[in-house]
C-alpha cells in the first residue's frame, strides 16, 4: 500500500494540462517519472530521492510531500499544496 498524504497536492500536468490531485506517494512518483514537464532540476532530484527514501523506509511521507511541492513549484505546475 502506498503511503497517503493528509493534504493533497494539486498540480497542472499532462497534455493538455489538467488539474490533478496527488494524494499518495505512488501517484507522486509516477508523476515525477512519467509526466513531469522538466527533465532536470535540483528540486526534482530531491523529490525523486525523497520518494525513494520513503519506499526504503528511511524517510517519512511528509518529507516526500514537501519535496514534491518544491519540485512542482520549480516546474511551474503547482496549483495548491
Amino acid at each position: 500500500m502506498s503511503p497517503s498524504w493528509k493534504d493533497p497536492v494539486v498540480i497542472s500536468i499532462g497534455e493538455p494540462p489538467a488539474e490533478t490531485a496527488i494524494v499518495t506517494l505512488q501517484a507522486a512518483a509516477w508523476a515525477l517519472i512519467d509526466d513531469w514537464p522538466i527533465e532536470e532540476g535540483p528540486a526534482l532530484d530531491l523529490a525523486v530521492t525523497a520518494c525513494t527514501g520513503v519506499i526504503e523506509g528511511k524517510r517519512k511521507p511528509e518529507e516526500a510531500r514537501q519535496a514534491f511541492v518544491a519540485a512542482a513549484t520549480e516546474a511551474g505546475i503547482l496549483i495548491r499544496a
